[in-house]
């Protein structure tokens, strides 16, 4: 929902490192303006009435003249001054902020659980951070160097008209208010309009970079013409949207035009009066004449700041709404040392449902002990990988109680934990980044001799080594560059570099051949000596030779004991073990 307040409290946020740089530019602005605008139409009214006098020699009247350009001077080297000092002082605000904005985004969005990106696209994320950093800059510059220059030029205007024509004065004054009405109305229509416009530019925002990511399935799935219409639906409701604003203004600025035209040949017309009755002089004829434009300049300014602010606080308000929503998954206020050591690993009575009131676990107990080899196994939607989220902490159980150790996961920081668990993921995502640093990602300060010691025990050092540059080769966004078994064995040979007492494998082998799982099977085989290790696996080949074998079924352990011992029994195990050597593959 919209809100100012909201707006401008994370718009002061970014402002208070920097206010005493941001609250100078006001009084460099106010200088500026009286400098420049108000010193100098008073000496330029001095200069006109001086040379129009008749009672005084040409001469005298130019040598008079003349003395007035020491003030003249002045006042415009001073404003110059002071606009090069505000701009010395704006380069160096809105870049550190901004650099701010970026950085709390950023911060702001990693603290988000898992749930949160299942439920967003990438590119509108993106997309909204920009804007918010451009909204930032856009607010900030129409308050001081539009709302405020305004209102100093309209203050200092009609103070000092009123020592020359006080009608002039109260005439400048009851325009600008009217104007400024006017304005507002205009301003309260043009929320509903932008916030219309900015839905509709984040949805083709993410519907773009959705459809570019998944380029290969719109090719393979012949789909180009399908995707085509679905895009042109959201890019029309933008263009609807656009068009709407774009109306907007037009009928907007034909109506302030009429009204600034109406009241710039009011106020001319109203001057020759007075000067016919002897009531002003020529001089004060040019200083209205000199405010007047420099006022309807600023005012005419006013209008399309107030509609620039709408349309950046609205930008902004897509951001915003995001740093307000709540952290799914947190840490605690004062989390407990990590104690974490042998990797023990014990859920109890853990209760766990999603949002969407699907239960899959109820009550569930399991415990792994130090060195432990555990493969987890069933049909999808057994529970399997939701057991190493609630592990990893990717979201948080509804009951009960997960430790490592002896101690409350929850108790201690997401990083924390994390760091004592290496993990291989079904689907490994590569940074855009080298080899080198994709494998390295996992320890700091890792040597090329172990990255290299890592990829040879993950079986990736002979292909790594055919690439163009080796291990500085880039592998493209996501790792598109690389097959989807090179890209696993890059991601296993990330997992060994890491040292952990645990280990998680989620259909990490799922995407190799027969050949290279069975090299990658001999590398694990060694990873997980010494380490307590959860395996889950639909290809039950991978698992033989895991301790234990945990068979679950709907979030109910149904089977459990070693590979020889569940066939014995001639139960679920056996019966998947069946279809999958029948030739059949069951998931």
């Amino acid at each position: 929902m919209f809100s100012f307040s909201k707006i401008f409290k994370y718009i002061w946020f970014f402002i208070k490192p920097y206010k005493v740089a941001f609250f100078s530019l006001f009084f460099l602005s106010f200088g500026r303006i009286i400098f420049y605008g108000i010193v100098s139409g008073f000496v330029y009214k001095n200069i006109i009435d001086t040379l129009s006098n008749n009672d005084l020699p040409v001469q005298e009247r130019y040598n008079l003249s003349l003395a007035f350009l020491v003030p003249l001077s002045v006042s415009l080297l001073t404003g110059l001054i002071m606009s090069r000092k505000y701009e010395s002082v704006s380069s160096k605000f809105i870049p550190s902020a901004i650099k701010d904005i970026y950085d709390f985004s950023f911060k702001r969005l990693t603290l988000h659980s898992h749930g949160f990106y299942n439920n967003t696209f990438g590119g509108s994320l993106v997309a909204k951070v920009k804007r918010m950093a451009k909204s930032f800059h856009i607010i900030t510059d129409l308050m001081v160097n539009n709302f405020w220059a305004i209102i100093l030029m309209v203050i200092s205007s009609v103070v000092a008209l009123s020592f020359q024509s006080k009608l002039l004065a109260y005439y400048f004054l009851v325009w600008c208010f009217i104007y400024t009405i006017l304005t507002l109305l205009f301003v309260k229509q043009k929320i509903k309009i932008d916030m219309s416009r900015a839905i509709a530019d984040s949805r083709i925002t993410g519907a773009l970079a959705d459809s570019i990511t998944n380029i290969s399935n719109i090719k393979v799935f012949s789909a180009s013409k399908k995707e085509y219409s679905f895009f042109q639906e959201i890019s029309v409701f933008l263009k609807d949207r656009t068009y709407d604003a774009w109306r907007f203004s037009v009928n907007r600025n034909a109506s302030q035009a009429f009204l600034m035209s109406g009241f710039h040949l009011f106020i001319l017309f109203t001057m020759m009066r007075l000067w016919s009755r002897g009531e002003i002089t020529v001089g004060v004829f040019v200083m209205v004449y000199v405010y007047l434009m420099s006022i309807i300049d600023r005012i005419w300014e006013l209008s399309h700041g107030l509609l620039k602010l709408m349309e950046a606080a609205t930008d902004a308000q897509e951001m915003i709404d995001i740093y307000e929503q709540e952290i799914e998954v947190k840490d605690i206020e004062n989390p407990e040392e990590s104690r974490i050591q042998d990797g023990v690993i014990e859920f109890k009575n853990v209760s766990f449902c999603y949002k969407e009131g699907v239960d899959i676990l109820n009550n569930f107990n399991l415990r792994v002990e130090k060195g432990e080899k555990v493969g987890l196994v069933g049909h999808s939607g057994s529970g399997k990988s939701t057991i190493t989220k609630l592990l990893l902490r990717f979201t948080d159980i509804d009951s009960g109680e997960i430790s490592i150790d002896g101690q409350d996961i929850s108790k201690i920081t997401q990083d924390d934990l994390r760091k004592a668990i290496s993990y291989v993921p079904q689907e490994s995502i590569l940074f855009h980044r080298s080899i080198k640093e994709n494998i390295g990602y996992s320890k700091d300060g890792s040597t090329d001799i172990e990255i290299i010691e890592a990829s040879k025990r993950a079986y990736a050092d002979d292909f790594i080594k055919k690439m163009p540059e080796g291990y500085d080769s880039l592998v493209g966004e996501r790792g598109i560059k690389l097959s989807g078994g090179e890209r696993q064995r890059v991601a296993i040979a990330r997992a060994m570099l890491k040292k952990s007492p645990i280990l998680v494998l989620d259909e990490a082998t799922s995407s190799l051949d027969s050949i290279s799982e069975s090299y990658i099977q001999q590398a694990f085989d060694e990873l997980m000596k010494g380490k307590s290790s959860i395996v889950i696996a639909h290809r039950l080949s991978t698992i033989q030779k895991m301790d234990r074998i945990i068979v679950l079924d709907k979030g109910i352990i149904v089977e459990e004991g070693t590979h020889k011992t569940l066939l014995e029994k001639n139960g679920f195990y056996a019966n998947l073990w069946n279809h999958q050597t029948g030739g059949f593959l069951e998931e």
